[in-house]
């Protein structure tokens, strides 16, 4: 008796469908979203509307629902179908290509159209087929969303510039190709648009984690061919969730490790992403958290081969930094040694540091730190030579104002992160605090290194270079390699190689160690209980910053 008066009412409100249906369509897909003119049905209208599934993600794992698209040679049109409860002979009938009809009553949710209280399904006997539209990215807003919901495929390859969420979300952002921040380089174009790679669904942490490489990793520069899959908007992006697997190739594959520098000496610096030994504070929650973190930095180190490693974001007490160079000599089998005295290291959670190898490096001076109010983490400095003789150096040390936890008036964000004004102070400081280094060693022969929150482009790196600083980084390396950090999809480098005009001669080399910033942040030593099974003691994600290494070499 139901299937009888469902075939009544269609009689009544029924319009021309496709013939091969059970019956005709009261309405069509276009007419419940409004497109081309037409009025969009409201919310509450049952109707009764056929097409051909173009995407499955059926299950409380995935979307909950599936999408309908029209035949193609007709209207253009993509449409969600919320359906959270399915049976067995339903789940049989959604399958992709297949021409279904349903009743169901019009919907929304998060401002999207959609079909939602399905109440009948069928099989239409059709040979229909739904083509994806060839599209290339970027798309202007109207051509976005005249897509929406729809079957499409990227011509073009694809590039992961962001892998932040991967964990989290079980998503990529990708771009045509990998976007940096404007103020990286000087007359730098801003960055185009963003599409997100999702995994079909939303919900949170899955398991296992999408789209992951042999390495149980999937690094920003990596590409993608033939992208196809369901355009949609969401949660306030443009996403695809693929109906195909995607194809990935490994164009950024992870670096081996740096050569040692041999006739050469090598100058690191080294974010260390909060070494801590007091548990549940800024580093490590717990000792085996602690541990990861000990053999991540112990794998880096080894694989940098640095002479003198400028350090940054130790936890401020002597046992942290004392525990650091204990865990690298026992893990690595390399001897490095603190430079000590009686300089401050300010009253900030962490600290700067300098540590360096007495069997390849002559330490000449205890630490210089500059104790101007702009800083509130000192900057450290101290000189060394070669023990087989060679010309004394200074190396020079320092983590500057970062550009979070940002005022509401004042030193706000205008085009280069909050406090920039304050970075601006500091460098200007950092200018007297070289030129007195150089008047106290009767030389100028002066590395500044470590992470100094400012990209490329912005003024605190201008006004060290306006004080006759040589950018390495950027005198050495093209621009699509000029980074050791990636924020939100876009990469830059924070931390920085400038040295003076008498010591640039000497540099033989620049090199950036590319084994973290392209890394998803859940390899880390604190990552989430999905990421579990692919964290390892390797040097990859030992940190959040890549580290900088310069080679010096004396005729």
């Amino acid at each position: 008796m139901r299937r009888i008066a469902w075939l009544l009412a269609l009689l009544l409100v029924a319009t021309p469908a496709a013939a091969s249906c059970p019956s005709p369509s009261s309405t069509s897909l276009g007419h419940i979203k409004g497109l081309d003119g037409q009025t969009a049905l409201p919310s509450g209208r049952k109707v009764t509307v056929d097409g051909l599934v173009t995407g499955v993600f059926l299950g409380r794992d995935q979307l909950n629902g599936f999408y309908l698209q029209p035949p193609d040679g007709q209207q253009a049109v993509g449409v969600f179908v919320y359906m959270p409860e399915v049976s067995p002979r339903e789940a049989e009938l959604i399958t992709p290509g297949q021409h279904l009809q349903l009743a169901a009553h019009t919907g929304e949710f998060r401002d999207r159209v959609q079909l939602q209280r399905v109440s009948h399904i069928e099989a239409c006997d059709s040979a229909s087929t739904v083509t994806p539209k060839e599209v290339e990215w970027p798309l202007d807003e109207a051509q976005l969303q005249r897509l929406e919901d729809r079957l499409v495929r990227f011509s073009q390859p694809l590039t992961v510039t962001g892998n932040y969420q991967l964990a989290r979300y079980g998503s990529l952002k990708l771009a045509t190709e990998r976007l940096f921040r404007p103020t990286n380089t000087a007359n730098a174009a801003r960055a185009n648009q963003v599409l997100l790679l999702d995994d079909g669904s939303y919900r949170t942490f899955p398991n296992p984690i999408p789209y992951l490489d042999d390495s149980g990793s999937r690094r920003v520069g990596s590409m993608l061919e033939g992208l196809t899959g369901v355009l949609t908007h969401a949660f306030d992006a443009y996403r695809l969730h693929p109906t195909e697997t995607p194809r990935f190739s490994d164009a950024n594959p992870r670096p081996s490790t740096l050569d040692a520098p041999q006739d050469a000496l090598r100058v690191a610096t080294f974010n260390v992403e909060n070494y801590f030994t007091t548990l549940g504070e800024r580093g490590a929650a717990n000792r085996d958290e602690l541990e990861l973190q000990r053999a991540k930095l112990a794998a880096a180190v080894a694989g940098l081969n640095a002479d003198i490693l400028a350090l940054v974001e130790v936890e401020n007490s002597p046992s942290a930094l004392a525990d650091l160079v204990k865990q690298l000599k026992q893990r690595t089998g390399i001897r490095y040694q603190a430079v000590g005295g009686g300089a401050s290291r300010g009253s900030d959670a962490i600290k700067l540091a300098l540590i360096y190898r007495p069997d390849r490096v002559e330490e000449l001076s205890e630490l210089y730190a500059d104790d101007h109010p702009a800083h509130h983490r000192p900057p450290l400095a101290a000189f060394f030579r070669d023990v087989d003789g060679g010309p004394a150096f200074g190396v020079v040390t320092a983590h500057f104002k970062s550009k979070t936890g940002c005022p509401s008036q004042g030193d706000i964000d205008r085009g280069q992160g909050c406090w920039n004004q304050r970075r601006v102070e500091q460098s200007e400081a950092m200018n007297d605090f070289l030129a007195q280094l150089a008047d106290t060693a009767g030389h100028q022969r002066l590395l500044l290194t470590g992470d100094l929150n400012a990209y490329g482009a912005e003024d605190p790196i201008r006004t060290l270079v306006s004080a006759g600083m040589t950018d390495l980084i950027a005198r050495d390396l093209p621009p699509e390699s000029r980074y050791s950090y990636v924020f939100r999809g876009e990469s830059g480098y924070l931390d920085h190689a400038l040295a003076s005009a008498e010591l640039a001669d000497a540099v033989s080399q620049v090199h950036t160690w590319r084994i973290n910033a392209d890394e998803p942040r859940f390899l880390g030593y604190d990552g989430p209980e999905n990421a579990q099974p692919y964290r390892q003691a390797d040097p990859f994600r030992s940190s959040d910053h890549d580290p900088v290494a310069v080679d010096l070499r004396w005729p």
